[in-house]
């Protein structure tokens, strides 16, 4: 488990009998560094799955205020959620989802493809496939997820290596936990199933494409998303 949180890491780690390890995703050598120490005290890998994240903070703070203002006043007061970003807002998230994915990604098949096997699973979003309104830094980076995917899936299956991608829609965790009570509920009204997704949903989806019975999903998007998204 690689986290910049090291208490969350080892947390994650204990659950699995695994290995903790703290790291920045988007810092190449610490991935390789990290890569290399997990397969030290575990052997060698043969499933990664890229799901390293930011929320945004500021961003989404300042985006969250105006969409709550625009779902009572009228007319609606724009976003201008483009023009306030900042480079380094830009920058960051891509650095973290898209630079960390590759990083991971890469990492893994140094070792998986002269071994002639294994699974790589990256975690995307909703707003890769269809974007989403207000966060184009996130949304860039999550469709440069998938894209990427569907890129390395084709080279790497050809040495035995399968990379697919899941894009969950809205999903219940700490981090929409903070999301204002009213944009909460207009997304589960959005949402034929009426309702957010759980972590188990998710985690159930990359547990799938991680064993043989995906063994002929190669660059695949699986989207659990309760119907907000149809592909």
């Amino acid at each position: 488990m690689l986290d910049r949180d090291e208490a969350g890491a080892r947390l994650t780690a204990g659950l699995a009998d695994g290995v903790a390890v703290v790291a920045d995703v988007a810092d190449a050598a610490a991935v390789e560094a990290a890569l290399d120490e997990v397969e030290a005290a575990l052997g060698p890998v043969d499933l990664w799955v890229n799901n390293a994240g930011i929320s945004g903070g500021p961003h989404k703070e300042r985006v969250g205020e105006r969409a709550e203002r625009r779902l009572v006043e009228d007319p609606p007061p724009p976003l201008d959620a483009l023009v306030r970003l900042t480079d380094e807002e830009w920058r960051q998230m891509l650095a973290v989802h898209l630079d960390g994915t590759f990083h991971g990604t890469r990492a893994a098949a140094r070792s998986m493809a002269p071994r002639g096997g294994g699974a790589i699973v990256n975690v995307a979003s909703i707003c890769g496939i269809e974007g989403c309104v207000g966060h184009p830094h996130y949304s860039a980076a999550k469709g440069g997820i998938l894209a990427f995917t569907r890129a390395v899936a084709k080279e790497l299956i050809e040495q035995g290596v399968r990379v697919n991608a899941v894009a969950p829609g809205f999903v219940e965790t700490p981090m929409t936990a903070t999301t204002a009570p009213a944009l909460g509920r207009a997304i589960e009204a959005a949402t034929p199933a009426h309702r957010m997704g759980t972590p188990d949903e998710m985690a159930a989806t990359v547990a799938f494409l991680a064993g043989p019975e995906a063994g002929f999903y190669v660059g695949a998007t699986l989207s659990p998303n309760g119907g907000f998204v149809t592909v």
